[in-house]
């Protein structure tokens, strides 16, 4: 297995990656804000690629941003707020992770600024020192607002063998998409994941249950969470897994 392993790096061109080295996206890494209670927000419309609101968060160099397209139930209230006319605004959003209560003025709808205040849930972060995952600090707590980090989402990847290590890691998995559903997707007998890294990785290369599952219908199972990696960041397909080895037993 090992040496046909081997044979697809050879032949895709380059020899097997390291595992990256996930970190939370942009969005997220720069949600994690100084500690000071100053925050501004602004929302706007432009430069919106699917035309729906941005939300701006900034607390000094740090800065987030949250598009306002619905699907955050929490930030109902300020859509509806921010669309308003122009004038004074006020808005409210309250998350498992602590309340963000937010004032202004609006231009006209979507159009505007203000600042915000964000008091973090202490029962939150009880909750996962609780599940073995840390104490997070305020930052981290406004940082898991706006990524929707949840003890849910905690409890499902704890649940599926991979718990985060500390706020960073669930905060990264929040932002990326690395549910307890992903995981569980990707757990078969041609992977088995044990690190909460490794399937942020998984997650950061597009590598889904499908993916998997065809590496292992070619012949390829029992892959280690490094060599799917490798293999999905070369471009290896599992169709082209099968040429390579219908090539290789026409060459014996």
């Amino acid at each position: 297995m090992k040496a046909r392993i081997n044979a697809l790096f050879v032949a895709a061109g380059a020899a097997v990656l390291p595992v990256i080295a996930c970190t939370a996206p942009a969005q997220q890494s720069q949600a994690a804000a100084p500690a000071s209670d100053a925050i501004r927000w602004e929302v706007s419309v432009r430069d919106s690629g699917d035309h729906a609101p941005r939300l701006r968060l900034s607390q000094r160099k740090s800065t987030s941003d949250l598009q306002l397209d619905g699907r955050r139930a929490e930030f109902g209230a300020a859509r509806s707020a921010l669309g308003g006319a122009a004038g004074p605004v006020s808005f409210s959003v309250v998350h498992e992770a602590g309340r963000l209560d937010c004032s202004g003025r609006l231009n006209a709808a979507f159009d505007g600024a203000g600042h915000c205040r964000f008091q973090p849930d202490a029962g939150f972060a009880r909750a996962l020192s609780d599940r073995g995952i840390g104490t997070p600090s305020r930052d981290q707590q406004l940082a898991m607002l706006m990524v929707d980090a949840t003890t849910a989402l905690a409890d499902g990847l704890i649940g599926e063998g991979v718990r985060p290590k500390d706020g960073s890691d669930l905060i990264a998995a929040a932002a990326l998409g690395v549910t307890g559903a992903y995981v569980h997707k990707l757990q078969s007998g041609a992977l088995r994941l044990t690190a909460i890294d490794d399937a942020i990785a998984c997650k950061a290369l597009g590598v889904d249950g499908a993916y998997v599952r065809g590496l292992a219908a070619a012949g390829y199972a029992s892959l280690s969470s490094d060599e799917v990696v490798s293999l999905k960041a070369l471009g290896v397909t599992p169709d082209y897994a099968r040429s390579m080895n219908a090539a290789a037993r026409a060459a014996k």
